[in-house]
């Protein structure tokens, strides 16, 4: 069986960054409760973003590292909640301004925060089967979020951004452990977006789903692979991040379960195997579907000693479907990353006061409703881009005509 697995990585954390105690300030909120989400600053939504425009920032860089070896892509997948039509999917948009080759089967797919990862196995598989050792496959997790003070605690904890993976037979950042997934699946009400502008949340039902399907998909694991040891298997853990906060309960959690110790032992296993991998999440807010990945991104960047190091993922979407997986950091990958630049642009965006970010809101509880013509204000736009420029040109939307979305570089 040839090596499968993550060949490029790469996120996109928006251009703007609002201080969470700001928010709480701002809102009212109970600043006694920041501790607990271990947050300090999330990414904010501008007017000329959307989902498209996040998704082709994330790979743009990715597709052109690639060269002439981009017209081997011939599987391009979206993964959102954050869909701009019923019928058109962002994947089209990302075909056309990322330059693809007309040879690709494109799609989007839907299931909360896990999409992006049933798809990275799904393109695993489909490559893993190919006659064609070059062919490869781009999964994009891109999201916005219309919440706004209805959402009370659970708005400081969201993002604004999109994570890009290319998945292949020449894993240079990640390469999977292939039949090495433990899944858990099943209904649940927890969160949801019953329409453009509005989310829906129960906070403490998504705690407790996130947590249940944490135990029993590493469970399944481990009925796959009865040798597994969690503290003695995996170097380093990576999950789904909603919060920092909620990634210290479910890890101390399912030490309490599979690896009993003292709560000084817990403390120093989640510093050691976890805290590298929420340094991103802590200044950028939860990404959705594409919050694991740029967990593993600020792993590889932030940990030490990860390459070759064996890493267990965990993967939970609202609604709800999760896998426990696993895979090893490929030799070099921290280089592969770094070319990526990730840190220095997340460093890069503005800070905003709470001021602005309520004048942008009505912009980004409007992004995804449709709308049959619309022009977009650009007046800001090359103030806050100025710091990227160095980074290479950033697509913005520029407006709507006859409910076609228009873009532009700049």
């Amino acid at each position: 069986m040839r090596p499968i697995g993550i060949e490029g990585l790469n996120a996109y954390c928006g251009l703007a960054q609002l201080p969470v105690p700001a928010l709480f300030e701002g809102r009212g909120l109970d600043p006694d409760r920041i501790g607990n989400l271990m947050a300090d600053h999330r990414s904010v939504l501008l007017p000329w973003e959307d989902p498209i425009t996040n998704a082709v920032n994330a790979a743009k860089p990715l597709v052109d590292a690639l060269g002439a070896d981009a017209e081997q892509i011939e599987l391009l997948v979206t993964s959102t909640e954050s869909g701009v039509d019923f019928s058109k999917s962002i994947a089209s948009y990302a075909h056309r301004y990322l330059n693809l080759s007309p040879r690709c089967r494109i799609m989007e797919v839907k299931q909360a925060c896990y999409g992006t990862t049933g798809m990275l196995q799904l393109a695993a598989g489909y490559l893993a089967g190919q006659p064609n050792p070059g062919a490869k496959a781009l999964v994009i997790a891109t999201d916005i979020s219309p919440m706004d003070e209805r959402a009370r605690y659970a708005e400081p904890t969201m993002g604004n951004g999109a994570v890009a993976v290319l998945v292949s037979a020449e894993p240079r950042v990640l390469t999977l452990d292939q039949g090495r997934s433990g899944l858990h699946t099943f209904e649940v009400m927890d969160t949801a977006r019953p329409a453009p502008d509005l989310d829906f949340v129960n906070p403490d039902l998504s705690l407790l789903s996130y947590l249940q399907c944490l135990s029993a998909s590493y469970q399944d694991y481990v009925r796959q692979a009865p040798e597994t040891d969690f503290t003695g298997t995996f170097d380093h853990l990576v999950m789904h991040t909603p919060f920092p906060g909620m990634v210290k309960a479910a890890h101390r959690k399912l030490m309490r379960e599979v690896a009993p110790a003292k709560p000084a032992v817990v403390e120093a296993d989640f510093t050691r195997r976890v805290v590298p991998s929420l340094t991103y999440a802590r200044t950028v807010g939860n990404l959705c579907s594409g919050s694991i990945y740029l967990a593993l991104a600020s792993l590889i960047d932030h940990g030490s000693d990860v390459e070759g190091a064996r890493v267990g993922l965990y993967s939970y979407g609202s609604g709800c479907a999760s896998e426990f997986f696993s895979g090893v950091v490929t030799p070099g990958a921290p280089r592969v990353l770094a070319a990526m630049g990730i840190g220095d642009r997340v460093r890069a965006r503005r800070e905003i006061t709470f001021e602005e970010y309520e004048k942008l809101l009505p912009a980004a509880r409007s992004c995804l409703v449709p709308q049959q013509d619309r022009s977009v204000d650009l007046s800001a736009c090359d103030e806050f881009l100025e710091p990227f420029r160095s980074h290479g040109p950033t697509l913005v939307l520029t407006g709507v005509d006859n409910f076609h979305r228009a873009y532009a570089w700049r």
